[in-house]
């Protein structure tokens, strides 16, 4: 079966538009659009695009085909979704980089490249809920986007890398000139967070080779605190680091590592950034080696290479996935509950039985912690024999059955359900339970890697020790977290004014035309791009900038523009060349705003108030929890709340329980360390550790 697109040429006995995988995009190829996104992305649908002759849920897409070799034929749709008819008008997104005072834009477009897997299939319903796409990008019709998902070779791609299609989607917004696009990076690889490695090796993230940049910190970390972060882990000394370990069980093995590397380098490995740079050039030279090998060898030989290390790699992973997991009745057996094990078994099978029940009729995704509970309490009333049963329902073997626990995409605790074949998976079952079984003094640790035979094995086992795990150095830890707990980058393509005969203006609304009850007095944060000739008089500006407001939002519809706010006593007829310079900002003054309409903010209509210790006032897309008396949001984190535990029914804040009573003197929250260290810590996290820290959490 070949690609849709392709069927729907033939039936209009058209030949299909073909472009080159790495060249597509380039200026001039095939398109070499001057205007704002607005009007760019119509003259790509237009000329470098088929359109299909089905839609998604009422979206129109089009399809782009792009070839990367004899073989690879890849599809790139665009989806446009009307935000007057989405069932989802605002934007999360939007919301937690910060833009969600942005106005409402009219049209969302989605540029997807579904998984190898789909590329013959129509595209489903719930394609923009989907996580496994090798690319999915967003970008409103203001030039505001987001890249939501990037998947290469080690994603499940079998033919794309993650640099080839980031290449592309960067190639695509310069031509079609998106303004700003951001990415919240929860990359990971050999479970390694990639912003704290690629921060501490390069000063940036895998996607700074882009060009992103810092937009924003969740839990009150600023681009300050996120630069100082970078260079208290980046330059560390390894000699201090050999130092620091040198009366714990990993000093020999990390001062082999780093002699080993440093005898390699012929420059001098001074600092963590210095050696862990070194490691993974050489780590990619070897990748290249590797390929070239492979590639010069026989025929036969490659083969029968290859099926041994298939059939290795295959075997490891079944391994890996039993290793992790115990059978229920195992882990109660150890468990002192004043429940009978039958009670506790019995409780076990049904909860097994709703996941089940779920994965059928929804067919993906898990249930939450909540959700799971409220199903079993259809047959089973003790709400406490539930939660003790829950709470140890993680990588157990229940019947033939895994069930699995994780914090999911929302940040919710999340139940999941595999299916294990009793007959095929017999014996790996018996030896995991016999490993199990053995008391823990038997059980050998795992060998620590030979420096040198898998360089990315010393990665890991340096970022694990090095970076997660330093010994007693409270500043590195809190400089670590920093890293990880900025997520949000962005790209933003500077303005550039072209040669030709056209003058450019960024057109913006007074704020003061907002009513100030129901609208922030920060609307669009750069205005919308006009474009008029050389000659144009005021009234064409006039007419062009609304124009522009109008096609972009939606509480613009009828916005009549009545006057020009920059250009003092010039009359309609008055020819604007020599009065504006080409590039510059103009507000505008009218009339005809919807103030009454529900679509306003890409944030949404909720007003919610974010005030955290940690400096937090607005929402970053972390976990979060609201005092029930004065509806404050903060994060859950702060409030001492891990992630897998469930929120509690009654939350009172710091503020709110002083009210109740005296501060609590010894606050779980509170600790002892130099001045020297809590002066640091304070400027890491913008914290005022002199606050009092009382948490109320009322059961």
């Amino acid at each position: 079966m070949s690609i849709p697109i392709l069927e729907t040429c033939r039936k209009r006995k058209r030949r299909p538009k073909l472009f080159g995988l790495h060249s597509f995009a380039e200026p001039g190829c095939p398109i070499n659009p001057i205007g704002p996104f607005r009007d760019n992305i119509r003259i790509f649908l237009k000329q470098c695009a088929e359109p299909e002759e089905y839609c998604v849920k009422g979206m129109p897409l089009w399809c782009t085909l792009l070839v990367r070799d004899k073989s690879c034929v890849v599809p790139l749709y665009t989806i446009e979704e009307g935000v007057n008819h989405s069932l989802n008008p605002f934007c999360d997104h939007c919301r937690c980089t910060g833009w969600g005072n942005h106005l409402v834009s009219k049209r969302k477009y989605h540029v997807v490249i579904p998984n190898d897997r789909d590329w013959n299939k129509p595209l489903e319903d719930n394609v923009l809920n989907i996580h496994s796409h090798l690319l999915h990008g967003l970008i409103h019709c203001n030039g505001f986007g987001h890249l939501l998902c990037i998947n290469g070779i080690e994603g499940g791609s079998k033919y794309l890398y993650g640099r080839e299609i980031m290449d592309l989607w960067d190639r695509i917004c310069e031509i079609l000139k998106a303004r700003k696009i951001s990415v919240e990076d929860a990359s990971k690889k050999h479970g390694m967070d990639l912003r704290l490695l690629h921060g501490v090796a390069y000063g940036h993230t895998w996607f700074g080779r882009w060009g992103y940049k810092f937009c924003r910190g969740s839990y009150g970390v600023s681009e300050e605190n996120y630069d100082r972060a970078i260079e208290i882990v980046s330059f560390q000394k390894l000699d201090k680091i050999i130092q620091d370990f040198s009366d714990r069980e990993q000093s020999r093995q990390i001062k082999c590592m780093v002699q080993h590397y440093r005898d390699l380098s012929e420059s001098q490995l001074v600092t963590i950034r210095d050696l862990f740079k070194f490691m993974l050039t050489i780590k990619s030279r070897s990748a290249l080696q590797k390929k070239l090998v492979a590639a010069t060898a026989a025929p036969s030989a490659s083969v029968q290479k290859n099926s041994i290390r298939i059939s290795f790699h295959k075997k490891d992973n079944s391994k890996e996935k039993y290793l992790r997991c115990k059978r229920f009745t195992s882990v109660i057996a150890h468990m002192d509950s004043r429940w009978p094990a039958k009670r506790l078994e019995f409780a076990a099978e049904v909860i097994v039985d709703a996941l089940k029940q779920h994965k059928s009729e929804v067919g993906h995704g898990g249930m939450t912690r909540q959700d799971l509970r409220d199903a079993a309490r259809m047959h089973i009333g003790d709400t406490g024999l539930l939660d003790y049963v829950l709470k140890s329902m993680n990588n157990v073997i229940v019947g033939c059955h895994i069930v699995r626990r994780g914090i999911n995409s929302a940040r919710v605790l999340e139940y999941t359900i595999d299916d294990v074949d009793p007959v095929k998976d017999l014996k790996l079952l018996e030896a995991t339970e016999e490993i199990h079984q053995k008391p823990l003094p038997d059980l050998l640790p795992a060998p620590a890697p030979v420096p040198g035979t898998d360089v990315y094995n010393d990665v890991v086992y340096l970022y694990n020790n090095t970076l997660l795990n330093y010994p007693e150095s409270e500043l590195l830890e809190l400089a670590t977290q920093a890293v990880l707990d900025s997520k949000h980058f962005v790209k933003d393509r500077p303005f550039r004014d072209e040669d030709d005969q056209l003058l450019r203006f960024f057109c913006q609304v007074m704020p003061g035309l907002f009513d100030a009850e129901n609208m922030a007095t920060e609307t669009s944060p750069a205005g919308e791009l006009v474009m008029v000739p050389l000659h144009a008089t005021v009234f064409d500006l006039k007419q062009a900038a609304e124009k522009a407001l109008r096609d972009t939002y939606c509480i613009m519809d009828k916005f009549v523009v009545t006057e020009v706010d920059n250009l003092g006593e010039m009359e309609d007829r008055d020819v604007l060349f020599g009065a504006l310079e080409s590039g510059a900002e103009i507000l505008v003054r009218g009339s005809g705003i919807d103030l009454d309409s529900n679509l306003k903010h890409e944030g949404g209509a909720d007003n919610w108030i974010v005030r955290c210790e940690c400096g937090a006032r607005d929402d970053d897309g972390e976990r979060m929890i609201a005092c029930d008396i004065c509806e404050v949001w903060q994060h859950t984190r702060c409030c001492g709340i891990e992630d897998s535990e469930a929120v509690p029914p009654l939350f009172v804040c710091p503020g709110c329980c002083t009210s109740f009573g005296p501060p609590m003197t010894n606050s779980p929250l509170e600790f002892q360390c130099s001045d020297d260290l809590l002066l640091d810590s304070a400027t890491m996290y913008g914290m005022d550790y002199e606050y009092d820290n009382c948490i109320g959490l009322l059961q």
